[in-house]
């Protein structure tokens, strides 16, 4: 819990949920659409048919050009991807559809320690010494403007896909395929990195279909490419408008019914998930983790190979060393989780308006995960740093509803020229680097900015949720229901509330509170992980609780559990 939280319910409009249940909705569903702001059965189509068309997105016909002209002249092709696990999804795309379509491709990776985010002056060198003609970027490359002039020095070619905001001046590609570049005119400016990709994909196949090249083979199937595309999506926490709901519905169908890359397929079987009833919560928080993990501790290489790969026995042997990755990812998060809260015990956040943390010993392949909790427990933007190369600091920084995390930054550049090395990213999230001498005049400069543009109402915590549940939906059926469904960002998960009396507490681990509740006849079982210390002596008699509805197996019976995201005396 947090000091400030204050519980809401969404509004939910009589009209579309009516039409929504006239169109053939379930009731619970046709009320959680309509809060979200789903009008009609039309937004709700998911078949790939409803998908916005390549044509529409600025740059994609003639990257298609590009690249069909370089597979006809057998030139060599270099993908450029991100660490993360768009990245690596985007570039599994990438080198599956190119390779389907004939092309000679191959990649290169970033090592996130020396080289630090996207196609820097140091990565173009790496690139040209494999000798290819075009280099492509999958999720990176909008902001590399020394990087492709450095390509072009060279005599290479370069294709830009990227979804990430542009800053002052674009770099000189050859092309660039980016929803966010000035001038597109593309609906869906959420489409994230692996999209971009699958767009250029679809783009491509349209051109060799006007070249005649599928006269005498099959047209490739790039529907077989979207449990990848879903699994970026998801993970990279874009926007779900209603084009990316649709790529990650068509994916989560694909491998709710088997056919999936062998790599996704083990990363479920790691995981402990059941691909049959696979949900937006695997792609984000099982599947996800593991894949992130090999860029935040070791080599993204291994996370792409896992993606790549056919052969399902080496699938699993990755599979199970990212697993064991994650798993050392944990244990330093912890960790460092532990030495922010004594960070944390010495600053009062209700003062500020954002919070600057640094400690010597962090790992900077796990500051974003850090500043996500911190962000989370504080509710204030926060960038975690740690050691960079030689005298430099690396941030991650998250943040919270009002403040655009990457517009904050240049804000902070323009007033302080030279104090960010580098910066970019995206509203949520963003990184940086500084000279290790000016972390002060930082923090100061972005408590400023965050001053200026957050408002008091701001800095509190608000809880949308749904309301109460209706009795007859607290079942195994209504959860299940919920769970197929595709929810993200922007298109939350269901989050109820309503009023309890409790029958019973105890703590569990000495720090999950686990709790029997009781409404009207019903009784519930529920629990609130890493609960704070506000109730030291446990919760009150009865409370009124934001909760999520879960299903929880134990020796073989399933039951509804009520998962706890906040409690106050009712």
């Amino acid at each position: 819990m947090t000091n400030g939280t204050r519980i809401t319910i969404r509004d939910v409009p009589p009209r579309a949920t009516w039409t929504l249940e006239q169109g053939g909705v379930h009731p619970l569903l046709a009320r959680l659409y309509a809060a979200r702001g789903i009008r009609g059965m039309e937004e709700l189509d998911t078949r790939s048919s409803a998908l916005l068309s390549p044509e529409k997105l600025k740059g994609a016909r003639e990257a298609a050009t590009l690249l069909a002209d370089s597979i006809a002249a057998g030139r060599k092709i270099l993908i450029v991807a991100d660490y993360d696990c768009d990245g690596a999804t985007g570039c599994s795309v990438g080198l599956r559809a190119l390779r389907m379509m004939g092309a000679t491709v191959d990649y290169l990776v970033p090592d996130r320690f020396t080289l630090g985010y996207g196609l820097s002056v140091e990565v173009a060198q790496l690139a040209a010494a494999r000798k290819p003609d075009l280099v492509v970027t999958v999720d990176n490359g909008i902001a590399s403007v020394e990087g492709v002039a450095e390509l072009k020095r060279l005599g290479i070619a370069t294709l830009i896909t990227d979804h990430h905001l542009p800053g002052n001046e674009l770099p000189d590609a050859d092309v660039i395929v980016n929803p966010n570049q000035p001038g597109c005119d593309f609906p869906s400016k959420a489409l994230a990195g692996v999209g971009v990709m699958f767009y250029v994909a679809l783009a491509l196949r349209a051109e060799l279909r006007r070249r005649g090249a599928w006269a005498v083979q099959p047209e490739p199937n790039l529907a077989g490419l979207l449990d990848l595309v879903a699994l970026g999506t998801v993970a990279d926490v874009v926007p779900l408008d209603r084009n990316n709901r649709i790529l990650v519905a068509q994916g989560l169908a694909r491998i709710r019914g088997g056919q999936m890359q062998a790599g996704i397929a083990a990363l479920f079987a790691v995981a402990g998930r059941e691909p049959g009833r696979a949900a937006t919560f695997d792609l984000g928080f099982a599947l996800g983790p593991r894949l992130n993990a090999a860029g935040r501790l070791a080599d993204m290489s291994l996370g792409i190979e896992c993606l790549v790969i056919d052969d399902p026995g080496r699938a699993m042997n990755i599979a199970q060393q990212l697993d064991a990755i994650n798993r050392e990812r944990r244990v330093i998060e912890a960790g460092m989780r532990e030495d922010a809260e004594l960070l944390l015990a010495s600053l009062d956040p209700g003062t500020r308006a954002s919070l600057t943390l640094f400690d010597p010993a962090w790992h900077q392949g796990v500051i974003g995960i850090l500043a996500g909790r911190v962000k989370e427990k504080l509710h204030r933007p926060t960038f975690a740093f740690a050691r960079g190369n030689a005298d430099e600091l690396k941030a991650s920084g998250r943040s919270i509803p009002g403040l655009h995390l990457r517009d904050a930054l240049d804000l902070v550049a323009k007033r302080h020229p030279g104090l960010l090395l580098r910066f970019g990213g995206h509203a949520a999230a963003a990184g940086l680097t500084l000279n290790a001498g000016r972390l002060v005049e930082f923090e100061a400069a972005f408590e400023k900015v965050c001053r200026e543009l957050l408002s008091p109402a701001d800095l509190s915590r608000t809880l949308e949720t749904d309301g109460p549940l209706e009795s007859g939906y607290f079942s195994l059926d209504a959860v299940r229901l919920m769970q197929q469904e595709v929810w993200g960002q922007a298109f939350p998960a269901p989050v109820f509330a309503d009023s309890f009396d409790v029958l019973s507490q105890r703590v569990l681990k000495e720090k999950h509170l686990k709790l029997k509740l009781q409404k009207g006849s019903q009784r519930f079982d529920a629990i609130q992980f890493n609960f704070a210390d506000e109730f030291v002596n446990g919760a009150p008699d009865r409370i009124r609780a934001a909760f999520r509805v879960d299903i929880n197996e134990w020796n073989g019976t399933q039951a509804v559990q009520l998962m706890l995201e906040h409690f106050e005396p009712a």
